[in-house]
């Protein structure tokens, strides 16, 4: 066999001749080169001399309002997902100042073909789980194995492609994959967390539980409050911790996660000092509830950190297994009588703009009509598209008045529902030729959402749809939503930088009737499954951006969501107790607080005051 060793410099890459046809690598590239090469001692935007020790306290991480699993990686139970942050290694890790780069960790190197038909990773002998075992080649196989039979539907859906898992010795491993399964999948793999395989002997993979779990990461489980609470510390004999992927990183001695059912509860702890840091999502909240005496002294700072990862795809997702969801003029209707612009002003302080595109703010969006590469591609599928995909510009939502109720927009959206044939009877109430009426059901578990929700559900109610908006538990909730038992959601979906096979898990037709997964709508359409591999198989970051900006205008015409809101940044509030770099990294905010540290003269100081009380 030819090698040809890859050794990525910013800008340029150093291959062997071209007859060669395996790379071997220190790190991995979606489309192209490394920032950094095989010798470098620290990600540019890490701080290799920071502080160690104090501890990072916070609301929970993405708005879960509880758990009752630790068992981050099944459908079963609500699970809590900073585990999977703080106690798993994995093979590679992601270079939060590239789009799509990653670096060994478990794995020194990784080795695959030009037509990626498999990527085999050579592992470090000296990779240890928590409890002194080794890391080996057999816990990858298990891993993807559990994951791909067993796993919660997106992991399913993401490692469907995989044919084959092969620990060839101890320490090296072989993933077979289709030829041409595409260079995003590769790195979707390598960012796995790796599991242990013999704690699955007393801990079934399968389902929902509260033991300790055990890793090979940087810190571990040390303390749960059931539904409220959990503290990761570090291992003090954690394997890679001089490795340069981390220098600089894991700083704290201890995470610690608050979980507030009530939001409103969770900021009154935040003012009172019981956390640290917390991650902003109620406009109302930025604007007027950050006036309590410690923000009004300068103890208390809000920032806004930049994003320069795709904005989320949030929206109100509607489920057309619903067959009254199933006709594309009822679900135009929905989205007339959602009034963004008076939300925006009313309830948000304009402070958001609306969402119309699943890329939103990348290249990947499309815009105006199809054209050049991104209208061939089209053409391909044109006999099973509607024709407006190729006359009209790609759909954007109703621009309403600032007024709670657009008539003109509710005009638009009764003449819609006259249409599909949901006529408004003596009673007020839309039925349907046998007599039915409309009734939609618009569960979800946050309290804060219902000041945006109920206008608009009045609007529908004017309309003449019997709808409800009911809170209920965050539980229920999570089983109605794994069990698609509601006609709308709200909900939002982060959209990494360099997207590839997660897409199946919410737009794919494999996808549509797994019990859990996020294809929230249903939808199941075989140009969509076609565009969506386009993407996966991409091979030049053009490519990428041409399909997914079909796949975007696809989506857009089949009008499967009300489109919500978005912000390009980061509403971070801080106890001013810790050190930032001074250039954060643009990708991944969650991750990039890693490479925070805690500043104990600034909490000494803060304690003398009598802001803060001691304890960390």
């Amino acid at each position: 066999m030819h090698l040809r060793l890859a050794i990525a410099l910013p800008f340029m890459a150093l291959t062997a001749p071209a007859f060669a046809d395996v790379t071997i690598s220190h790190g991995f590239s979606t489309f192209g080169d490394l920032k950094y090469g095989p010798d470098f001692t620290h990600f540019d935007y890490a701080n290799p001399d920071a502080p160690q020790g104090g501890t990072m306290s916070q609301r929970q991480v993405f708005g879960n309002r509880t758990f009752d699993s630790l068992n981050a990686f099944i459908i079963k139970g609500d699970s809590a997902p900073e585990v999977s942050m703080h106690v798993y290694d994995s093979l590679m890790v992601r270079a939060n100042d590239e789009p799509d780069a990653l670096y060994g960790l478990i794995a020194e190197t990784i080795e695959y073909p030009d037509d990626l038909s498999y990527v085999t990773f050579n592992m470090r002998p000296e990779a240890r789980f928590h409890d002194g075992e080794p890391v080996t080649a057999q816990d990858v196989v298990f891993t993807i194995n559990a994951l791909k039979a067993e796993g919660h539907p997106f992991y399913r859906n993401l490692l469907s492609d995989v044919i084959e898992v092969t620990a060839e010795t101890e320490n090296r491993v072989r993933i077979d994959l289709p030829s041409g399964a595409g260079s995003g999948l590769l790195g979707r793999i390598a960012e796995l967390p790796v599991l242990p395989e013999h704690f699955y002997d007393d801990a079934p993979f399968d389902e929902s539980w509260m033991d300790t779990p055990l890793g090979s990461g940087p810190y571990e489980l040390t303390a749960v409050d059931a539904t409220r609470s959990l503290t990761f510390c570090k291992d003090d004999d954690y394997w890679a911790a001089d490795l340069p992927v981390n220098a600089g990183r894991n700083n704290f001695e201890c995470f610690n996660y608050e979980y507030f059912v009530d939001d409103t509860i969770g900021l009154e702890a935040f003012a009172a000092g019981e956390y640290h840091m917390r991650a902003e999502y109620r406009s109302s909240s930025w604007a007027t509830g950050y006036d309590f005496p410690a923000a009004q002294a300068g103890y208390v700072k809000q920032m806004l950190i930049p994003d320069g990862r795709p904005g989320s795809a949030q929206g109100i997702w509607l489920n057309m297994r619903n067959p009254v969801m199933q006709d594309i003029r009822v679900r135009q209707a929905l989205d007339y009588a959602f009034n963004f612009e008076w939300t925006n002003e009313a309830i948000f302080y304009d402070t958001y703009e609306r969402t119309d595109s699943f890329f939103e703010n990348t290249d990947m969006q499309a815009s105006g009509l199809p054209e050049g590469a991104e209208l061939a591609l089209l053409e391909e599928f044109r006999d099973q598209l509607p024709p407006e995909v190729f006359t009209d510009p790609a759909y954007v939502p109703n621009v309403s008045s600032n007024r709670p109720r657009d008539r003109a927009a509710l005009r638009k959206a009764g003449e819609l529902l006259d249409a599909a044939g949901w006529v408004v009877g003596d009673d007020g109430i839309r039925r349907n030729a046998a007599g039915e009426p409309m009734q939609l059901e618009f569960p979800d578990s946050s309290r804060s959402l219902e000041r945006v929700m109920i206008p608009y559900t009045e609007n529908l109610k004017a309309l003449g749809i019997d709808v409800e908006f009911n809170v209920i538990d965050p539980s229920s909730w999570t089983q109605r939503r794994q069990a698609f038992d509601f006609d709308m959601s709200s909900t939002a979906w982060s959209v990494l930088t360099t997207p590839s096979a997660e897409l199946r898990a919410f737009y794919g037709s494999r996808a549509a009737n797994a019990e859990g997964s996020n294809n929230l709508t249903g939808i199941a359409d075989p140009v969509v499954d076609a565009l969506l591999e386009r993407v996966v198989v991409a091979k030049t970051r053009d490519e990428l951006n041409i399909a997914a900006r079909a796949l975007d205008r696809v989506l857009r015409s089949k009008h499967i969501w009300v489109p919500g809101w978005t912000i390009n940044s980061h509403r971070i509030a801080v106890w001013d107790i810790f050190g930032i770099p001074e250039e954060p990294a643009p990708y991944d905010f969650f991750r990039n607080v890693d490479f925070w540290w805690f500043e104990r003269d600034k909490y000494d100081a803060l304690v003398a005051e009598g802001a803060l009380d001691p304890g960390l």
